[in-house]
């Protein structure tokens, strides 16, 4: 089952070298890192509980666990930051966002 939460084929390829250990030694993981970014993605995007997370994603634990590693690391915070690099240059603006002048505190 898809959600509209879930990310793409050519989405997912933009960012899932984010999500890869550098050090690859160790035990092979269970589930695809695509299936587990997934799974967070459905719960940013629906407010639920870890807990109620579908069935059709892996445990909620192993969920979260990756998510808890991920954050740590900052993999998620890299993985952003090469998605609004690639959508400002996309859409022809400057690499870093401008403040508004009426914004701007004196």
């Amino acid at each position: 089952m898809s959600y509209p939460s879930d990310l793409t084929d050519a989405e997912w390829a933009l960012i899932k070298h984010h999500f890869y250990p550098v050090d690859r030694r160790g035990n092979a993981s269970k589930h695809a890192r695509k299936v587990i970014v997934d799974a967070i993605l459905y719960i940013v995007r629906s407010g639920a509980q870890w807990r109620m997370l579908p069935q059709e994603f892996p445990h909620w634990k192993t969920v979260y666990g990756h998510f808890a590693t991920w954050n740590r690391s900052g993999a998620w915070e890299r993985a952003l930051d090469e998605l609004n690099r690639l959508h400002r240059k996309k859409t022809a603006k400057g690499r870093h966002p401008v403040m508004a002048s009426s914004t701007r505190k004196a």
